[in-house]
């Protein structure tokens, strides 16, 4: 067997460094010489992706590891509260998977570079290194203001120093209760070794570390001198002669790989680099330098196969050794996109990055450093033109090099002779250029575009006919925003992700739980056919003769669409009808309102909904329309929303306070027009977009969403004479909204030690969504109540979830989701809780 010689012998030897510790440590680390004057010695990890380029796995799954290890410290609910920070620029990938382990983590990194308009969030100072300031650059300010744990990253933890900064700097500004360091190797001196918790008791907040290994460097006196000797000594010889040997070797391998033939000049991808395009997805970070959340980790998973597809097929033909560079802090976009390539490619791929830390390199197989390119920074760095480098990429046999940059570093510098384009080309048969566009937060505009788009229609979106409903939404029908139903309940319920960033993978039924449907349309039916004629009777008469429907999307839709068939069948009227996005805690679509505003008079205007649970809806709308009206200046919409029941009292305009089964809620995109629920999220909405959703046009096999609607209007005929009397039996009833399914939902909340409403979902309608969208704590049904829950009772034996019966519920049902969600957790009764 070939004896593996440790890649710290020549420096061991030279300087009588000493490395003890963990038996993983010559593993994990070699050393080399800095030129630095604050440090002599480089302890070069092997498993990082920055100096040595390794397997994309084996770069991603030590991180990872490190981010489960940290969930298991903290526990579930607390890992969901908690907020990941790496260190620029050699730690910025490494914190990005560990964010990825700790679960849906949103991260942030530090940068070196200032990006103007940009508020600084925090700062501090990396004494030992060759580029000392950091900056924290947030998108959201907020991001750091949290109270959960602050999860903090770095490559090597050697003097405590770099997170004491960090700390001192973040506490002064964001005090929380826990912070927890995590680094590759902890390298601490014994004299370092208690300062971290003589910190924690001096701030008045928990420290907790987390390595992979543990070990110290020993080093002897003078020897930050006599390394300084030794790089003077053999910095330019060394790496003069491995450059040329290196280049002789690499050309007399083919003569296509010679460069003195072709002009020099500075066209972008001259020098040896054809490009690549991605498909990067269109407003999704190229990293964490601004903040990367949850939802835009589900974007960028959902994206790499393709992109790593494309650059499979740009590589040469017969290549068997691959390397992915990536650029400084541009780490974890070109590492996620090597670890898919690896997969798909029968290719040996390896990654790493290049760097602004100069190290000296020599060919000798005791020393961590073999060689090294020099190119001439090309990302218009803040502190002038200087130099970067690429370590052990020279003579490593690569047949195709993809240099992975931002746009921001695609410049002419770049494309240079001397650019970094063609020093790889020097040294590799292939070189391929992949640009990551640069994301830079969007700046506050002072200006309103004048046109906004058109309502999308079907059959280009949606399965309803173009004149049913107009959609004030965007198309996303190309994104893929589905997310497991146990990621998204603890992302939303520790407060890492919003509900409206990400959807549910959409419930397929069962044959049973379809013929179930079937048989509740045929019996409900004439029932919902009298509310929608006693609601729509309502609006005519009290709301204004000729309305403008805006329903809800997309429970309200279905509604929407049946009252404005009543107005057609009863009155002749062809009422125009849109649907329009409003999410819990963000409001209601404002540029919806203001398009609204512009075609059609807001007094008209009547917000149409399925039904009331407690009103949460109603509420949030209320209070959306008031702002949206102080912010424009824009008057007449009236917030009271028109309902088919309102079980809950919450309003006025309704058609029954009756809690029955409306079958339109048994079911998701199928029942109502294949549209999705609607998103809204920040890479996605723009401050002038609609909100989004997504046609599941590979869903219209199971579609029942005009079945539904011919079914109900079948019977407009029928209930027309009992509607009517329905509709003037509530003009002379007092309608004004008690209010008593918020009071009930409080009660359910505190008898069942919820302590959070929005967790209590009552009314069949709600309870139905809970079983198919949520992960469900338990069912609580009416003693005595009927067919109107068949559904239900089977929907929760196919999901596991027990049905207790109560006396005296208000409600015909209440979905109760658990408020303390985690894989495995069992629920107040001790029961485990089903996913």
């Amino acid at each position: 067997m070939k004896n593996v010689v440790w890649t710290g012998t020549w420096v061991a030897e030279r300087l009588g460094v000493e490395l003890v510790g963990d038996e993983r440590l010559s593993d994990l680390l070699g050393l080399a010489l800095r030129r630095n004057p604050r440090r002599a010695h480089l302890l070069v990890s092997n498993v990082l992706g920055k100096h040595v380029p390794q397997s994309p796995s084996v770069v991603y799954g030590h991180g990872f590891a490190l981010g489960r290890r940290v969930r298991e410290l903290l526990g579930a609910e607390d890992a969901g509260a908690a907020v990941v920070l790496g260190y620029a620029e050699t730690a910025t990938g490494l914190g990005h998977c560990v964010a990825d382990g700790v679960g849906l983590a949103p991260y942030l990194h530090s940068t070196r570079r200032p990006v103007p308009g940009v508020d600084t969030a925090g700062g501090f100072e990396e004494s030992h290194s060759h580029a000392t300031s950091h900056l924290l650059l947030p998108e959201n300010p907020a991001l750091l203001a949290g109270a959960g744990p602050l999860v903090l990253v770095d490559d090597e933890f050697s003097t405590g120093n770099t997170v004491l900064n960090t700390i001192r700097d973040l506490h002064a500004r964001y005090p929380r209760d826990r912070y927890v360091v995590v680094a590759l190797v902890d390298m601490r001196s014994a004299a370092d070794l208690g300062r971290l918790a003589e910190f924690a008791t001096e701030i008045g907040a928990r420290v907790d570390l987390v390595t992979a290994a543990r070990g110290t460097v020993n080093l002897p006196e003078g020897v930050l001198e006599k390394g300084q000797a030794l790089v003077a000594e053999h910095e330019t010889t060394e790496a003069t002669r491995t450059t040329e040997n290196t280049r002789t070797t690499e050309n007399t391998k083919t003569a296509e790989n010679t460069r003195t033939t072709e002009p020099a000049d500075n066209r972008p991808g001259h020098h040896g680099a054809a490009r690549v395009e991605l498909g990067w997805p269109r407003g999704l970070p190229d990293g964490g330098r601004h903040g990367f959340t949850p939802g835009q980790r589900i974007r960028l998973d959902a994206a790499l196969p393709a992109m790593a597809a494309r650059v499979a097929e740009a590589l040469p033909e017969g290549a068997r050794r691959v390397l992915v560079l990536g650029f400084e802090e541009l780490m974890y976009a070109p590492l996620r996109l090597a670890r898919e390539l690896e997969q798909v490619v029968s290719a040996e791929v390896r990654y790493s990055t290049t760097t602004r830390s100069p190290v000296l390199a020599l060919d000798d197989p005791g020393y961590a450093i073999r060689t090294r390119l020099v190119f001439p920074a090309h990302d218009d760095p803040d502190d002038g033109p200087g130099e970067r480098y690429a370590y052990n990429v020279a003579g490593a046999g690569f047949d195709a090099v993809v240099a992975v940059v931002d746009s921001a570093a695609d410049t002419p510098a770049l494309h240079t002779p001397d650019g970094l384009l063609a020093q790889l080309a020097e040294h590799t048969p292939s070189v391929l250029l992949a640009v990551v566009p640069a994301y830079v937060p969007a700046r506050p505009s002072t200006e309103r575009p004048s046109m906004l788009p058109e309502p999308l229609r079907g059959p280009a979106f949606s399965s309803y006919a173009p004149d049913e409903v107009g959609w004030l939404l965007q198309d996303l029908s190309d994104v893929t925003l589905e997310a497991p139903t146990e990621e998204r309940e603890e992302a939303i319920q520790s407060g890492g992700a919003h509900y409206a960033e990400s959807l549910p993978v959409e419930y397929q039924p069962s044959p049973q739980y379809q013929e179930l449907f079937q048989t509740a349309l045929g019996t409900s039916a004439a029932r919902i056919a009298q509310a929608v004629g006693a609601v729509t009777e309502l609006v005519l008469a009290e709301r204004s003769p000729h309305p403008v429907l805006v329903s809800l999307a997309r429970a309200g839709t279905p509604v929407g669409v049946l009252m404005r068939r009543w107005a057609q069948h009863r009155h002749g009227l062809d009422l125009p009808h849109y649907a329009v996005s409003i999410v819990r805690g963000r409001g209601i679509d404002a540029n919806a309102l203001r398009w609204l505003a512009a075609h059609h008079d807001p007094a008209d205007v009547v917000f149409v909904d399925g039904w009331t649970g407690k009103g949460a809806i109603t509420r949030e709308l209320t209070e959306a329309i008031r702002e949206f009206e102080s912010a424009e200046g824009v008057t007449g919409f009236d917030p009271e929303i028109a309902v088919l029941a309102d079980p809950g009292s919450c309003v006025r305009t309704y058609g029954t306070r009756e809690d029955f089964l409306i079958p339109s809620a048994c079911l998701n995109s199928t029942v109502s027009g294949l549209i999705s629920r609607t998103v809204l999220r920040s890479d996605l909405v723009g401050e002038y977009d609609f909100h989004g959703a997504k046609f599941y046009r590979e869903l219209a096999g199971s579609d029942v969403s005009v079945d539904f609607l011919d079914a109900v209007a079948a019977h407009f005929p029928d209930v027309a004479d009992a509607a009517c009397a329905q509709a003037k039996e509530l003009l002379a009833t007092d309608r004004t909204p008690t209010w008593e399914g918020w009071a009930a939902v409080e009660r359910i909340s505190e008898e069942y030690e919820i302590h959070d409403v929005n967790l209590v979902k009552p009314g069949v309608g709600e309870t139905t969504r809970v079983l198919l969208r949520r992960v469900p704590w338990k069912i609580l049904a009416r003693a005595g109540a009927g067919t109107d829950l068949d559904h239900v009772r089977l929907l929760a034996q196919q999901r596991g979830v027990p049905v207790e019966e109560v006396d005296e519920l208000p409600y015909t049902c209440v979905g109760l989701i658990h408020p303390k969600y985690t894989r495995g957790a069992t629920g107040a009764d001790g029961k485990a809780v089903t996913v």
